[in-house]
Formats: C-alpha cells, structure tokens, sequence
C-alpha cells in the first residue's frame, strides 16, 4: 500500500470512505462520530489527510495532527470491503513512523469505550490508556504510545 497526501480534489472520497468505514461502528451506538460530521474542506487545512487507492474510492484514509511535542491521529479508516487485511495496522505504522521522522516521541489516539475490538487493538499494539473521559452520552478512551520504545 502506497499512502499520499490527499489532494483537494480527494475530499469527497475521504468523505464518503469515512461515512463507510464509521458506519458499523455509528449503528452499534446509535449515535454520529466525529467523522461523520466532519467537514473534511476545514480538516483538509488544519489537518494531514493521508489515503490510498484511487480517487473515485479510496481503501484508506489516515488523518493526523502533528504537535509541537507528538502525532495526534484522529481518524484511521479502512474500506469495509478491505477489512481484515493489515490496513490498519499499515496505517499506524505510517503514523509512528511519522512521529519519529518529526522528532515526536508520542502518538496519541481516542476512541469509544465500547468500541472493545479497537480498544484491545491499540493495546495490542503498546498503547497505553492515559484516561476514560466521561462524556454525557459516551465515554472516550484517550491513548498514547511512545514510539521511541518498540512495541512489546
């Protein structure tokens, strides 16, 4: 897999690739995440839109935001169709990777408590919880990761 840097011409693809990708997990709460209502156009500018595949449809998309002091990923998305075969696992790679190219000694990621899959997925893969943020309607698993230390 070849990752670019999104073009503009590419938001609608990210948009729909996101709307796809978060579906299952937006069904299983009942409720919008943020990027079902995103606007891409603003993330586009304030933020490193990363995908593959081809325009018309796009298998991944890897948003980012570098900090002064770490990678914050806030959206990795994968093609339904496409699940199961280590694109996600690419996409993160390429994220810590990123990190330590830009100096950054952690990657910080979130996602739905009951989300369990992800959660032990990103564990799996050496991140550690940093805190559950209570929400109204939701609690949010805030993670971190320091990339100068090899996954065990």
């Amino acid at each position: 897999m070849s990752l670019r840097r999104a073009a503009r011409s590419e938001i609608p693809g990210v948009t729909a690739l996101q709307q796809a990708a978060y579906a299952p997990l937006k069904q299983r709460i009942g409720m919008a995440l943020p990027p079902h209502d995103a606007d891409f156009a603003v993330l586009f500018e304030t933020m490193e839109i990363w995908v593959s595949g081809p325009s018309e449809a796009l298998d991944t998309a890897l948003i980012i935001e570098p900090k002064p002091d770490l990678l914050l990923i806030w959206s990795l998305a994968v093609a339904p169709a496409l699940k199961g075969r280590r694109l996600g696992s690419t996409l993160l790679d390429f994220a810590e990777d990123r990190a330590l190219r830009d100096g950054h000694g952690f990657v910080r990621l979130y996602t739905n408590e009951r989300f369990t899959e992800n959660v032990a997925w990103y564990q799996r893969r050496g991140y550690a919880i940093e805190r559950i943020e209570e929400r109204p309607d939701r609690r949010i698993v805030h993670f971190s990761r320091n990339v100068t230390v090899p996954a065990s």
